[in-house]
């Protein structure tokens, strides 16, 4: 969770060889799983959330493998920033 907006970039674009896109985000979690970077794609800038639990044995259920990696809605994204399960 060291990166910030050119270090999330390049990994969006190295590893999962993807341009950012407008109005696109990107989301990024610890090794802990109680917090999360949003990348968002904004057609004249970039933006970037974080976001932590406060609850104690709070965690987000977060893909492990490439092939668990899906997109979301914005109804999930909301849910996901409420810390609230997606599914």
């Amino acid at each position: 969770m060291r990166k910030i907006i050119d270090g999330l970039c390049a990994i969006v674009t190295d590893q999962m060889k993807e341009e950012p896109y407008s109005h696109s985000i990107y989301l990024f979690c610890g090794k802990r799983c109680d917090r999360i970077k949003v990348l968002l794609r904004e057609p004249d800038g970039y933006v970037l959330l974080y976001k932590r639990l406060d609850v104690v044995q709070g965690k987000y259920r977060w893909p492990r493998n490439r092939s668990e990696v899906k997109p979301i809605t914005w109804q999930q994204f909301d849910w996901l920033m409420s810390g609230l399960e997606i599914e």
